[in-house]
């Protein structure tokens, strides 16, 4: 003989077990926490013309311009920006920055590596291009003290991909 409570008693529990579900899958997952910004920006650098970079193109300023040539790989007689874009960084989840939007030409993928630090983050680091990755590396950025990259060869100069903690 089966009581009349018995169906019910199953669609209860089948109702509590979803309502529980739906809590523990619907909290904030702490691995995706933002812990900090990365901005990653493309230059163009040449000792011929600017111009060849594009309309797009800005001029940087004379102390970055400066800060750049003091650096023997770095050194060329003109920079432009081509683009950045900035994006979180996320406590335990990898994440892209995509600087040349809408190409995805150049991309930077990041993800923590360690707890971050008040003053640092070190990040798990690769840079792609034509969707291969040509570089992956260690990093341990600082507010204020970009890694820049010597990229490829295009229109006569070299690209220049910087990677910094956003302020």
């Amino acid at each position: 003989m089966t009581s009349p409570l018995h169906p019910f008693l199953g669609l209860l529990a089948a109702i509590v077990f979803a309502t529980a579900a739906d809590r523990a899958f619907g909290q904030e997952d702490p691995g995706r926490s933002k812990v900090g910004s990365l901005e990653a920006t493309v230059y163009f650098a040449t000792n011929g013309d600017p111009k060849a970079a594009g309309e797009k193109a800005q001029e940087i300023g004379e102390s970055l311009a400066e800060k750049l040539g003091s650096e023997e790989r770095l050194s060329f007689a003109h920079y432009r920006a081509m683009g950045a874009d900035t994006q979180p960084i996320f406590r335990s989840y990898e994440n892209w920055a995509q600087p040349l939007k809408p190409s995805d030409e150049i991309l930077v993928r990041f993800e923590t590596r360690t707890q971050p630090k008040a003053d640092s983050v070190s990040l798990d680091l690769e840079l792609w291009l034509a969707r291969k990755k040509i570089l992956k590396t260690d990093a341990n950025l600082r507010p204020g003290r970009p890694l820049y990259v010597l990229g490829p060869e295009w229109r006569g100069g070299r690209l220049i991909i910087a990677v910094a903690l956003a302020k």
